[in-house]
């Protein structure tokens, strides 16, 4: 009897070593788990178990022989802690599954896995002696368990470290990419693509807030609801990214559209676009190294996209001061380089142009020794479209003034011209006239301008006999002129609204009361000293405020 118990012990003794050889040589984790596990069902001829290890401080299910899947399915999640088999949750699925013994893997005194064995095929009940041999058999496995553990845990942390070099790689050469792309529709396909070849999604949308308003770039989602959705739950206020869970209780018709990640795209820490994303191939969750990519891979389009936006801005201006150059160029050359001279008559004028490009228009036409013309308008509008009504109108004067027409037809033909050939919404205000040097008379019409002065002694006399304003509509009430006698030291001054409604820096008009104050001060003076001591006065009012208008005068003194 003593000999076959020595002979038992002789033969557990074997196996023990046989099974530490084979467990310890090598380091693959479910090689050893398998091991473990059907060495203990081996041993005490068992029809069932199961082992689990410690995983993020949870016991995780690792292997098992004989149990349904419905039953491994509720294995219980408890913590892996010294008594963890002595849980109530793991008893009652042990009584579930049929398991008689549960015992823990231990290293350090910590535990690190266990065993559950279902019950013998001779129906016995484990021995104290079974236990015994069964904790030796865990004792001896618990270190190369260990050791397999922690060399799992280096691979996945080396993959993880691998796919993170990966998508680092490729975050470079992606900012290359984003930044060679002068077109933003490239820069989203290359967002897109980069996507989609890392996660194989089949559904996903990219769109920008454009002034507040959600446009959609790129879509494989219905754009029509997607926009609707957007819109309902505010998603410009996205600060964060929005994962499945979130968007099933928080904003369930965009998880019932199939939407399964949002991630926003930000610049300076406002939200400018949105990236959504369905389910990625084989179902995977979206993980936090995953979100993290998409948002790096997204910032770098967004920066793009801004970047080619501020530089189609940058040609727009561009274009424009080129524009407003041309525009500039046609009015200063419309403008007479030179006035004529005359004994009885001494005429200044002055044009300063705007910061933009106004439509601003003088000039004095001699006709013959006893005639010339003057005029003045102001074509509503800036820029080329205004410069190229001021050329029209000059094109039109120079030819009519030549015809020896009445002054009233004259002023009706250019104004059915100009209407003619002016685009709705545009006019001009415009007053002309012709002096005759034998008669010393001044025979105008006004077309809606600001009605000229004439500066007679103490009194001011303003010009204001004509008609409608140019290019409203063809002429149908016959424009009225007057005539007026000029004696010796009168002063007729022209001028457009830039004088008068020149602001200063607390938005205040210049206004016509002060342009007659200043202009009766010092109508006794020269034309050119009169137009410059106006010119001066608006200087001084202004105190160097850009205007937005140009500022026009004609100054004519009888001698």
């Amino acid at each position: 009897m003593q000999e076959a118990k020595s002979l038992k012990v002789k033969r557990n003794l074997t196996a023990l070593v046989d099974f530490s050889r084979i467990i310890n040589s090598s380091i693959d984790l479910e090689f050893i788990t398998n091991n473990v596990l059907l060495t203990c069902l081996g041993k005490f001829l068992a029809t069932r178990g199961l082992i689990a290890l410690k995983e993020n401080d949870k016991i995780t299910l690792r292997a098992s022989k004989g149990l349904p899947s419905e039953l491994l399915n509720q294995f219980p999640e408890i913590e892996a802690t010294v008594n963890c088999v002595d849980h109530p949750e793991l008893i009652s699925f042990m009584n579930t599954a049929h398991l008689k013994v549960a015992e823990k893997i231990s290293a350090s005194e910590d535990c690190i896995g266990i065993v559950c064995l279902g019950e013998k095929l001779n129906k016995s009940d484990y021995t104290e002696d079974d236990v015994e041999f069964l904790n030796t058999i865990l004792n001896i496995s618990a270190t190369a368990v260990q050791n397999s553990m922690v060399i799992d845990e280096l691979r996945k942390v080396n993959r993880q470290l691998d796919s993170r070099v990966q998508r680092l790689s490729s975050l470079f050469e992606l900012s290359k990419e984003f930044g060679s792309f002068n077109e933003s529709f490239r820069v989203v396909k290359l967002l897109v693509y980069s996507i989609l070849g890392q996660f194989l999604v089949q559904k996903y949308a990219v769109m920008l807030f454009e002034n507040d308003e959600p446009d959609i770039l790129d879509s494989k989602f219905d754009n029509a609801n997607l926009l609707t959705l957007i819109k309902k739950y505010d998603l410009q206020k996205t600060v964060d990214s929005i994962k499945k869970d979130t968007l099933k209780s928080h904003y369930a018709e965009l998880a019932d559209f199939g939407v399964e990640l949002i991630v926003p795209m930000q610049m300076q820490g406002k939200t400018r676009g949105l990236i959504f994303l369905g389910t990625r191939a084989g179902s995977r969750n979206y993980s936090l190294s995953d979100i993290e990519y998409i948002y790096s891979v997204g910032n770098l389009a967004i920066i793009s996209l801004e970047n080619n936006r501020l530089f189609l801005e940058a040609l727009e201006k561009q274009k424009m001061e080129e524009d407003l150059l041309i525009a500039r160029d046609i009015q200063r050359n419309l403008l007479p380089q030179t006035l004529p001279e005359y004994e009885k008559y001494d005429i200044a004028a002055l044009n300063v142009s705007s910061k933009q490009v106004g439509g601003d228009y003088y000039d004095v036409i001699p006709i013959n020794d006893e005639k010339f013309y003057i005029a003045i308008a102001d074509v509503a509008g800036k820029g080329v479209p205004a410069s190229l009504m001021m050329a029209n109108i000059q094109a039109f004067l120079q030819v009519i003034c030549r015809q020896d027409l009445k002054i009233a037809e004259a002023t009706a033909m250019i104004n059915d011209l100009v209407t003619a050939n002016s685009s709705e919404g545009r006019f001009i205000t415009f007053f002309w006239g012709f002096i005759n040097t034998g008669t010393n008379t001044f025979t105008y019409v006004n077309a809606g301008h600001n009605p000229p002065y004439l500066l007679r002694g103490d009194e001011i006399i303003k010009l204001t006999q004509g008609g409608m304003i140019f290019g409203v509509m063809k002429t149908f009430i016959p424009y009225i002129f007057e005539e007026v006698k000029l004696q010796k030291d009168d002063v007729l001054i022209l001028y457009t609204d830039g004088v008068s409604e020149a602001l200063n820096l607390e938005f205040e008009e210049y206004s016509e009361e002060r342009l007659e104050k200043k202009a009766k001060e010092i109508m006794h003076k020269s034309a050119d000293e009169i137009l410059n001591g106006i010119k001066e006065d608006v200087q001084i009012f202004t105190q160097g405020n850009l205007q937005s208008d140009d500022i026009t005068m004609i100054v004519i003194k009888v001698r």
